[in-house]
């Protein structure tokens, strides 16, 4: 037997092969430690991904159960298939336990080096150096998620899911809130579940999120597109949500959202309007349930979700794609009524927001009015129209709170991956697994990203103009590049001659609250004093005065046509949305084709109807007209022969 421990796994293999399956322990014993050496291998060609690891220890304790394989004693090979049977038993046990599916996956994949992802096995009891280290690397986890960090307790680095005992998880969690004051942020326990496969006491994984308190204004804000048919219950779930209170079922909850008198009279959206909804350090929601202003949201808010509210009707499409363009939103949620399904111009914006590549997920609401049967043939529709070729999503319904943790972090990762929820804005069905996904919810941008666009020179879109007494002029709009400040000098333009005019930036608010500084990829509204009004027009840019901006009449792009009844030809007239412009231009010139139809790719050349505008390559592009479709990019500018060395010195540059 001695010699037989020196064998490589080459004679254990010829072992196996020579020794019958029922002639004895040894045979039943040499296949065990052959099935373990071809499994360990095969786990570490497959970065030991935790089903071969499972497999693995279960070949293992059915041979290091037995008594002795190289010892005095052997057993009969009845015993060992006795005991080989129990192993396959709970190994049968471990796999029914820890079934397949996207919810509830056996493994994690391995902690990346950067993202806001952090797994530890256990943080009990460390010392202070040890501890000194594990505040600065939360704090850099921090930095990476904009405020916010995901935690994994329980876990190795590979994604092993281990576990720890009832006691050690209560330690580990005390030190991790530890490190968490240490750094001026808060801890919420999202969930955890059992994992008891190594040993006879239940073991425990837990999922910690990890946000910053808020400080000076410097929270965390993600921008939400809100787009349906008309009639789908869009301002009433945004009344609930950021109001606090269910609807009457006759949409009282949607009034507070509505600008217009015709707006209220109707019922129908037809401007864009901004609310917002907020959630604290501890994850609780902050929003007007308080009698709260929208100062005092922002000062104790950690994260902020701004919704834009967009126009269902078709007469409003054109609000509706500008609000997609030029108000940059980092998501976009489509309301689908139940009862009444896929219907209007649903369709329509749910493939403006793919063609803008603009992440979406699904809320079926008004399900209060409808049977069950008639909801889940709704949600059959929708999944049936996102597997389709030209969708390509994967539906993933929410239905319990950690449907909604794991569809969170997945739709950030995997932009097929479409969360659809059902609930109802009148009972309040599931309207708090709509909180939870919004709580978790992680921005796309990374800090680094935000770094290099905050360190450009200053760029911003102007898409609103206001006049406010006693202050003036007032612009809204979105912060493209670059930090603005109180009394910084910049220049607004194009005008209609191609020029810009010098401004000062007097005073900013931002979610109507003041506000000193302002970076890049946020919203504000700036006050310009006693700025001409008339000089001003959506569309037009402030900038840095050192920037030489490039102005064009005519531009190059390649588009592809999405629908059009007839042919697309030269000297077609467009209305072209890029960004927060929004002009009609004429087809000057279509690159080797004299005419293009439905599908067709192309590189056309623009013209701008009214006046100059300011472009960047590699801009997205969507055209219209009636049912006249297509999307495409910017290639080539064609510059103004306007530019800054020729403008006069007073006001003007």
């Amino acid at each position: 037997m001695t010699h037989f421990r020196k064998l490589g796994a080459e004679v254990v293999l010829l072992l196996w092969g020579l020794i019958p399956a029922g002639s004895s322990y040894l045979g039943c014993s040499a296949r065990s430690v052959c099935v373990y050496i071809c499994l360990k291998r095969r786990a570490e060609w497959r970065s030991q991904t935790r089903w071969f690891s499972v497999a693995c220890r279960c070949y293992l304790r059915v041979w290091a159960g037995m008594d002795s394989l190289f010892g005095t004693a052997l057993k009969s090979g009845a015993a060992g298939r006795k005991t080989a049977k129990n192993g396959s038993k709970k190994c049968k046990y471990r796999s029914a336990r820890y079934p397949k599916t996207s919810n509830n996956p056996p493994y994690l994949p391995p902690e990346a080096e950067e993202g806001n992802i952090e797994y530890k096995l256990k943080l009990v009891n460390p010392t202070q150096y040890r501890f000194e280290h594990l505040a600065t690397q939360m704090k850099w986890r921090l930095q990476e998620g904009r405020g916010e960090a995901v935690y994994q307790i329980g876990v190795e680095d590979n994604g092993l899911l281990v576990g720890l005992t009832e006691e050690d998880m209560k330690a580990s969690l005390k030190t991790l809130r530890r490190m968490a004051e240490k750094v001026g942020a808060d801890i919420t326990v999202l969930r955890e579940r059992e994992v008891d496969y190594n040993s006879d006491e239940p073991h425990r994984i837990a999922e910690v999120l990890v946000r910053k308190v808020p400080d000076d204004q410097q929270f965390l804000d993600l921008r939400v597109a809100v787009l349906g048919n008309v009639d789908s219950g869009k301002s009433t779930l945004l009344g609930v949500l950021t109001q606090g209170e269910l609807d009457n079922g006759r949409g009282r909850a949607r009034l507070n959202l509505f600008r217009h008198l015709h707006e209220i009279q109707t019922g129908r959206t037809s401007s864009i309007s901004i609310e917002i909804l907020g959630f604290d350090s501890k994850g609780e929601v902050v929003n007007y349930s308080e009698s709260r202003t929208a100062e005092e949201i922002c000062e104790s808010a950690s994260k902020m979700i701004t919704f834009i509210d967009l126009a269902g009707h078709h007469k409003y499409l054109k609000t509706t794609i500008f609000g997609l363009t030029s108000y940059c939103p980092d998501f976009a949620m489509l309301v689908v009524s139940a009862n009444t399904g896929i219907a209007g111009t649903t369709r329509e914006h749910l493939g403006l927001a793919m063609a803008l590549k603009v992440p979406i997920f699904i809320v079926v609401s008004k399900v209060d009015l409808c049977t069950k049967g008639t909801v889940e043939r709704t949600v059959r529709q929708l999944e049936r129209i996102l597997k389709q070729p030209g969708c390509n999503k994967v539906p993933m319904l929410v239905s319990s709170t950690d449907d909604a943790v794991t569809a969170a972090q997945k739709f950030a990762q995997s932009p097929s991956i479409t969360p659809i929820f059902t609930l109802s804005s009148v009972t309040g069905e599931s309207m708090d697994l709509l909180k939870v996904f919004f709580n978790i919810l992680p921005p796309l941008s990374n800090s680094k990203e935000q770094e290099e666009l905050m360190q450009q020179l200053t760029e911003f879109q102007v898409d609103e103009i206001y006049t406010v007494p006693d202050v003036g002029t007032v612009v809204g709009g979105t912060l493209y590049s670059g930090i603005c400040r109180e009394g910084e000098q910049l220049v607004v333009g194009p005008t209609d001659d191609g020029k810009f005019r010098e401004l000062t930036v007097c005073s900013i608010q931002r979610n109507r609250s003041g506000c000193r500084v302002l970076r890049a990829g946020q919203a504000a509204t700036l006050a310009l004093g006693d700025f001409d009004r008339s000089l001003l027009r959506k569309g037009m840019v402030m900038v840095s005065p050192e920037m030489n901006p490039t102005i064009c009449w005519r531009f190059e792009a390649e588009i592809v046509l999405l629908f059009h009844a007839k042919t697309f030809h030269k000297g077609f007239q467009v209305t072209v949305h890029v960004g927060n412009v929004r002009q009609t231009a004429t087809v000057e010139a279509l690159q080797g084709k004299d005419e293009l139809r439905t599908g067709e790719k192309a590189v056309v050349r623009f013209k701008f109807i009214k006046h100059p505008e300011y472009l960047k390559v590699g801009a997205k592009l969507l055209f219209r007209e009636g049912v006249t479709k297509g999307i495409g990019q910017v290639t080539k500018l064609q510059p103004s022969k306007h530019n800054s060395s020729q403008h006069a010195p007073d006001s003007v540059l």
